[in-house]
Formats: C-alpha cells, sequence, structure tokens
C-alpha cells in the first residue's frame, strides 16, 4: 500500500506523554538529520563515568539491560540506533520520541500497519550498509526462530519491547512495515529500545561472540572490555547525528554511593552518577559541579499481597501513611530526591495531583492497622538491593523506612541482595529472595511497556501477587491509544486506583544527581533517565 494511499495517516511526535505520535507531518522528521550536529572535538578528553551499576552492561544492543536502564543509558544508546529516539538535546521538556534511523513513518487508518522510511547514507562502524536489510535481521535475531541467527537470549531481554510486533516486512531498501497486533501507543518507545546490530558482525562471531566485538550505527564505537572493571568507548567520527566531542568515554560499574564518591575525589573518575548525598556541599566546595532535574524515575517498595496481612488493603495505606517520605528526602538524600506520593512519578503527564493521597500521618497508620486486626503489630521482611541501576542509596533508604514502620508496629527485617539477583527474581516472577516486600527503583512512563509488564493478567514478572481487572482494562485501552489526550486521562483513572489499592510503598522521587569534575564541561541535564553524551567534552589538563 503507498504511503499516499488515503488510508494512511502520517505521524510525527506532538508531546512527551508516553513519547507516543499523533498528528500530521512533522516537516523536519523527513528531512536533514533529525538532530543539531556536534560539532568535532576540539578539546575532546577522556570521560570517566562511575555507575552506579553493578556490573558491565551487556554490550550485544537489547541485552544491556541485564543492569537495568542505566545499561540502556551509558551502552545501548551509545552504541547503536533504533528507528526511533528520545530528543535528549533540551532540558525544557520531558523528551519526546523523534526520528532515529527512521526519518518519518506514517500509520494506517486503523492504526495497525506502520510504515518507516528509513535514513539515508547511515553505515555500521564496520562499513556495512544500514537499510531494510538490517532492519529485517534484526527483528529476525529476536523474533524469528527460523532464523539461523535468532538468539533466544536477546529475544528475552527484547520480549518487553516486541510484544507489540505482530509481522515485519522489507518494502524497499529503504522502507519497512511493521504490523501490530493491536494499536499501539507506545510503539514508537518500545522502538527507541530495540537497536540495530550489524548483520556482517553477527554473521561473522556469531550471536554469542558478538557481544565481545559489537558493532553498531550509534555515536560511540566499541573499543575493549574488561570483565567486570571497565569499558572503553570511542567516537565515531561518521556518526550521522555529528561526531561526539570526546576522544574516549570509560565506564565503570560503581554500585557503592560512598565507594564513586571516592572514585571521584581520586581522579579515578570525573563523572558520578548518584554521588552521596552527605559528600555534596563539601564537593561542591572542592570545584565539582552538581547537576540535577525532575524526570521519570521512582524508588518504591512492592508488597507481596500473597501473604498475610499485606493483602488487606488497609494494612497497605496504613504503610504508606507511616513513612515520612519528606524527612528522607530532606535529612537523608539532601534534597536529591522528592517525596513520592503516588506511582506515576510528578513530572509525568499520568500524573494527577487528586491522585496524592497519603501523607505522614502516623495516627491514621495506627487506625488502619486496628481496624484490620494488626494493632499489636506484626512481624514483616523487606528485601533491598545493595546497589546498581539508579537505586540511589538503597540500604539507608531502607533502614529509614524501617525505622519509621517501627513507631506504628510494624517490625520489618531487612535482607539485603544483589542487583543483578533481584532483577533475576523480579522477571521470573518472584519476590527477591522470599521477602514480604522489595524495594527498588524503575523508570515508568518513558518506558510505558514495563508499566503494562506489572498490571496486564498475565504477566510473567513479579507483581506482588496484585491484580485490579479496572487498571488492567484502562491501561490496556490506553495501549491501544494513539491520543496523548485520551491517553492521559485513561492514565489518571488508573492511577486513581493503584494510590486508593496501594499495591506499593510510594517512597521518592530522585532528582537524578550527577556530580561532575573540574573541565567537564557540554553536558545538556535532559527531563530524562537517558542522556545525550555526544555534546559533552573533557578539557585536557
Amino acid at each position: 500500500m503507498s504511503p499516499n494511499h488515503p488510508s494512511f495517516t502520517r505521524l510525527f511526535p506532538t508531546r512527551s506523554l508516553l513519547a507516543v505520535a499523533f498528528g500530521a507531518v512533522l516537516a523536519t522528521a523527513a528531512c536533514g538529520s533529525g538532530a543539531p550536529a556536534a560539532a568535532p572535538g576540539s578539546s575532546g578528553g577522556t570521560l570517566v563515568i562511575g555507575m552506579t551499576a553493578a556490573d558491565i552492561p551487556g554490550t550485544d544492543t537489547v541485552l544491556s539491560f541485564t543492569q537495568g536502564f542505566e545499561g540502556e543509558r551509558f551502552v545501548n544508546f551509545q552504541l547503536y540506533d533504533g528507528l526511533t529516539r528520545y530528543d535528549l538535546r533540551q532540558s525544557a521538556k520531558t523528551p519526546e520520541v523523534v526520528p532515529g534511523l527512521a526519518t518519518s513513518w506514517e500509520t494506517s487508518e486503523d492504526s495497525l500497519t506502520w510504515t518507516f522510511h528509513l535514513r539515508q547514507g547511515v553505515k555500521f562502524a564496520d562499513g556495512t550498509p544500514f537499510d531494510a536489510d538490517a532492519v529485517v535481521f534484526a527483528f529476525d535475531r529476536l523474533l524469528n526462530k527460523e532464523s539461523p541467527f535468532y538468539y533466544p537470549a536477546a529475544a528475552g531481554a527484547a520480549d518487553l519491547w516486541t510484544g507489540q510486533i505482530k509481522s515485519y516486512e522489507k518494502v524497499d531498501d529503504a522502507t519497512v512495515r511493521i504490523t501490530t497486533a493491536q494499536p499501539s501507543g507506545h510503539l514508537l518507545t518500545d522502538l527507541t529500545f530495540l537497536t540495530f546490530p550489524s548483520p556482517t558482525a553477527v554473521k561473522k562471531h556469531g550471536n554469542q561472540g558478538f557481544a565481545q566485538n559489537p558493532v553498531g550505527t550509534g555515536p560511540f564505537v566499541f573499543e575493549s572490555l574488561q570483565p567486570g572493571q571497565q569499558l572503553v568507548l570511542r567516537p565515531n567520527k561518521d556518526y550521522w547525528g555529528g561526531p561526539p566531542k570526546l576522544d574516549k568515554l570509560v565506564l565503570r560499574p560503581m554500585p557503592d554511593a560512598s565507594a564513586r564518591t571516592a572514585a571521584l575525589r581520586s581522579g579515578e573518575v570525573n563523572w558520578i552518577e548518584y554521588p552521596n548525598p552527605d559528600d555534596i556541599p563539601s564537593l561542591e566546595q572542592s570545584g565539582y559541579s552538581l547537576h540535577t532535574g525532575e524526570y521519570d524515575h521512582l524508588w518504591y517498595c512492592t508488597f507481596d499481597q500473597a501473604k498475610t496481612p499485606w493483602n488487606d488493603v488497609r494494612v497497605r495505606q496504613a504503610a504508606n501513611y507511616a513513612i515520612d517520605r519528606e524527612a528522607i528526602a530532606r535529612d537523608l538524600l539532601k534534597g536529591t530526591a522528592t517525596p513520592a506520593y503516588q506511582h506515576a512519578p510528578a513530572s509525568t503527564e499520568a500524573y494527577d495531583q487528586a491522585n496524592d493521597l497519603y501523607s505522614h500521618d502516623p495516627a491514621k497508620a495506627r487506625a488502619l492497622l486496628a481496624e484490620a486486626g494488626v494493632g499489636g503489630g506484626f512481624t514483616t521482611t523487606l528485601a533491598v538491593p545493595t546497589g546498581g541501576s539508579g537505586n540511589l542509596i538503597p540500604v539507608p533508604i531502607a533502614t529509614a523506612i524501617q525505622s519509621q514502620l517501627a513507631k506504628v508496629g510494624i517490625t520489618v527485617n531487612i535482607q539485603k541482595v544483589e542487583w543483578s539477583t533481584l532483577l533475576a527474581d523480579l522477571n521470573a516472577g518472584k519476590p527477591a529472595a522470599g521477602a514480604d516486600m522489595q524495594c527498588a527503583s524503575t523508570v515508568t512512563y518513558q518506558a510505558e511497556s514495563l508499566v503494562r509488564a506489572y498490571w496486564a493478567k498475565g504477566t510473567p514478572v513479579y507483581t506482588g501477587n496484585w491484580y485490579s481487572k479496572e487498571v488492567d482494562a484502562l491501561t490496556a485501552e490506553a495501549e491501544r491509544t494513539l491520543d496523548p489526550a485520551k491517553r492521559a486521562t485513561l492514565f489518571h483513572q488508573a492511577e486513581k486506583v493503584v494510590s486508593e489499592e496501594a499495591p506499593y510503598l510510594f517512597v521518592l522521587s530522585d532528582r537524578n544527581p550527577r556530580m561532575l569534575a573540574a573541565g567537564v564541561s557540554g553536558l545538556i541535564q535532559p527531563k530524562s533517565w537517558f542522556v545525550d553524551l555526544t555534546t559533552v567534552n573533557v578539557a585536557n589538563r
């Protein structure tokens, strides 16, 4: 069917809500690079980042998610591109989804068939042309079990993003068509994570060997890997969006906040994610610069409602009234986070202030516990990661929660687990370490498939054994809706139920703090978990 056929509607990203597209032609999307070119580096320098990740993220496209969204942030989106991407070169608003390796797209009248027009002249770092065959090869690797290069590990990691895709096909060298099983309001978001490996490199090294020899079209190119220690990337001087200014990018896993801060002070690294809040004043006095901003991120706890007494809504509500979020944000996190009173972070369009139902009210908490028949108190277990992707200072936060819940009669035994262990249990559909509660961080609506993964009927991930038919129906309708305003209304309604039923302990939204050494400049701090590193440079000293 021709794109000029009347049954096709041309789409472009118009609002930040869940990064969906709805409307008419975006003229700038159809021509040009889709992003202002970064000038070739004059100062260059080496940027060494101390990540919160517990290990080096996977280097094979979607397998970067093995270290959560920090793997997407620093590996997947640096080595590779998707058909779409987030607009991270501005800090004024939540990033929209904009053209990536596709310059424009249109959808059929029934919103099931999407036609993507590919960016011309792009090559993988090994010289392989990027074209429709490369797109089909990558999707075959994830979705076609008959393909000789089908890769189960990658397919499993990508399942969150491929669930809407029913079929895909090459139309011509510069055009691909994707058909979804139902109208999908978050397909364009999903496609940011479905990045493309070089078919030549995969065929040469095999699925297992590709991770040691990764090749993409992204702004950086693989140089070396020391397992568990560091990943070294160099700039892709031929990057279609403009070459990075850096001479080198080094990524080091440092899950402990104090260790990251010490590494920054010693000069071992010159950028750290989430500094130890207590160290921020002295770091700033020493010439380091703090960058923060509101964005889509949540630190929360999930109750296991298969267990008594968390299966009683009054007990869950009592816990939410018992904790003092303001004190945790102010006194423990020193303003690097803000209180979260509901599941939807305040920076997202799914947020509705009317759904902020809880305050610090220990008397109300005790009354609810008494009403539920546990006024004499009870003991519960809480699993918390020792560190890992975006988890702030998780053990101290859990300790603060433990102290606050104790004041209303809830005794909490903390179980510390490794981040990778918690993720493995989560994805296996079971509570981490068998605990009654588990706490961790997550991106929410900027990766909307994840929201549905927690709320849909029959989801394979751990949900705390909570299910709401109403929330499932509302979010399923939102998933099928392309109009951002209608989607916002549906999510407001769903989040109202989530607040009332309190399947989670709503705790904090951090402010995406990162600390940079003197000489590191050019960072655009986005209202996003993700970040564009092409604008950053390090002065040679």
